[in-house]
C-alpha cells in the first residue's frame, strides 16, 4: 500500500505507482547514460520539423527553464545537442540533435519502450483500455 500523502487512498497509489514507474524506467535508462528528462527533452527536439528555442523547449517538456537549461548543457557536453543561431533574432539560440543525438535518442526510446512493455505486460489489452478510461475521466474532471 502506498504512504499515505493525502485524504485519499486512490490518489495516494496513483501517485505512488507513477513514481515507482519512473523510477523503473530511469534504472533502466540509467544503464545506457540517459535519463527520463533528457529523454523526454531528446524526443521534443527529435520531434520537432526544426530546431527549438530553449523556452519553447521548456513549455513542451513542462520543466522550469532552470531546469530545461541544466538538462541541454549536459545534453550539450555530451555531443548530443547543438545551438544554433536563429536566422531572424541574434541574440537567440536554437536546439537541435546532432547525428549522435538522433542516434542516442533512438536507442533512449527503444529502452523506454521495452522497460514500460515489461511494467505493463500483466496488463490484457482490456485493462489497459479501461484504465485508460479512467485516467481520462480523472484529467477531464481536474482540466
Amino acid at each position: 500500500m502506498a504512504v499515505q500523502g493525502s485524504s485519499d487512498v486512490l490518489v495516494d497509489e496513483l501517485y505512488e505507482t507513477t513514481h515507482q514507474l519512473r523510477r523503473f524506467v530511469e534504472a533502466r535508462l540509467r544503464t545506457g547514460g540517459a535519463s527520463v528528462a533528457r529523454l523526454r527533452a531528446m524526443r521534443m527536439l527529435a520531434r520537432a520539423k526544426e530546431p527549438l528555442r530553449m523556452r519553447d523547449l521548456s513549455e513542451m517538456t513542462g520543466v522550469a527553464a532552470r531546469t530545461t537549461t541544466s538538462i541541454v548543457d549536459s545534453l550539450e557536453r555530451d555531443g548530443l545537442v547543438e545551438r544554433v543561431r536563429h536566422p531572424h533574432d541574434r541574440r537567440a539560440f536554437l536546439l537541435r540533435l546532432t547525428e549522435k543525438g538522433l542516434e542516442c535518442h533512438r536507442e533512449a526510446e527503444e529502452v523506454d519502450r521495452l522497460a514500460l512493455a515489461e511494467a505493463t505486460a500483466a496488463l490484457s489489452a482490456d485493462d489497459r483500455a479501461q484504465l485508460r478510461t479512467l485516467l481520462t475521466r480523472i484529467r477531464e474532471a481536474t482540466s
